[in-house]
């Protein structure tokens, strides 16, 4: 029984075949946990895959309930939904929190992963479910990252993609605020290198790692909005953490809190270590030739205030994909836009797949006015 909070709808599957991993080592057998929705088709060809965030589940209809459902983006009348946890996780797939074959957990000497390793996994997990096609790969942020891999690993399965608050490579920006974390984190006594007893894990460096994230996943005007410089009985009321002081103090401190009760830190590093490390064009000729690989239809997804990813980012990747079709969500939440605002893209998703799934489909940009009107 997993010591995180994992849904008890999770599903687990084994593989004993060792997994080769980019960076040079082995990892010698692995689970991964997911869930599904719907039914496979007898033909196994219409799957979605969804793939989820840094610190997310296999729960994709909670995270992103807005697109599930009956007529929507993700229908399990019409689809069989798999989203699973990103090897590296602690919510029920191999990381370093997970068993070492010698009885204690992995701890530090789990092996480095990169992106392409978590998508080879899932490709694996797809074989094993009787998955021959899958209509769309979908995913934001971490998710967006294991996306593009997912078009270039699996060409011949995939016939569509939808590619939501991410980029084609780290960036210098990315890998900075990584490093912030790492270095918060680390400075924590109770890290111990990372050996760490289980019973007396790096929470205070672990939560200031989260706080500085949760910095970078909203934008100043979102917070500006939502608390300006209120003090925390004015917008919690009886709930505020810190009632005297500043409500966005108490806000960080709050998801700090929660973070360090539900995840691992050695888990987190290795899934900021296999983000940095994302670069689509490494031993594929550069960035420009892979992406200019990809055949399938993509929708490129960007959020305007993001600014982790920025749109530039995503316009990159709509200028170099032939068949790329771009959607800019006019949102004030920063990178989390891509969940908070999940229904403003919703109409948008479901469209794209009815363009992709037509033959000699061709790229069109979506303006302002259309995006206003997908706007919740």
């Amino acid at each position: 029984m997993s010591e995180f909070p994992v849904s008890p709808a999770t599903r687990h599957w084994h593989s004993a075949a060792p997994l080769a991993l980019e960076l040079g080592q082995n990892l010698p057998g692995y689970t991964l946990g997911y869930r599904t929705w719907g039914q496979l088709s007898a033909a196994g060809d219409n799957a979605v895959i969804v793939c989820h965030a840094l610190t997310g589940s296999a729960d994709a209809a909670e995270w992103w309930e807005p697109l599930f459902g009956a007529g929507k983006a993700l229908d399990p009348q019409r689809d069989f939904i798999v989203c699973s946890n990103a090897l590296g996780s602690c919510y029920g797939s191999t990381g370093p929190a997970s068993p070492h074959p010698d009885g204690g957990h992995w701890g530090t000497r789990f092996p480095k992963l990169t992106i392409r390793d978590q998508v080879r996994a899932q490709m694996a997990l797809a074989d094993a479910l009787g998955i021959r096609r899958i209509k769309l790969v979908i995913g934001g942020s971490m998710g967006g990252l294991q996306t593009l891999e997912w078009a270039l690993l699996d060409p011949q399965r995939v016939e569509s993609i939808a590619v939501i608050a991410a980029s084609a490579r780290h960036s210098a920006w990315c890998i900075s605020w990584s490093e912030a974390q790492r270095l918060s984190l680390r400075a924590d006594p109770k890290f111990r290198g990372g050996d760490y007893p289980r019973e007396d894990a790096p929470h205070a460096g672990l939560g200031a790692a989260r706080a500085i994230a949760m910095a970078t996943y909203r934008s100043p005007a979102s917070l500006d909005d939502r608390y300006g410089r209120a003090n925390g009985a004015a917008v919690f009321d009886v709930h505020a953490k810190l009632p005297d002081d500043f409500a966005v103090r108490g806000w960080m401190q709050h998801h700090a809190e929660n973070f360090v009760r539900r995840f691992d830190a050695n888990c987190y590093l290795a899934l900021i270590d296999a983000m940095d490390q994302h670069d689509v064009g490494h031993s594929r000729g550069g960035v420009d030739a892979a992406l200019a690989s990809i055949r399938q239809p993509a929708l490129i997804v960007a959020i305007s205030s993001d600014g982790l990813y920025p749109p530039a980012e995503q316009e990159l990747l709509c200028e170099s994909i032939p068949g790329a079709h771009f959607l800019e969500i006019n949102s004030r939440h920063g990178h989390d836009g891509f969940l908070i605002d999940a229904a403003a893209m919703e109409r948008s998703i479901a469209q794209f797949r009815g363009v992709a799934a037509t033959p000699g489909h061709g790229a069109r940009f979506i303006n302002a006015a259309e995006v206003a009107t997908y706007a919740g």
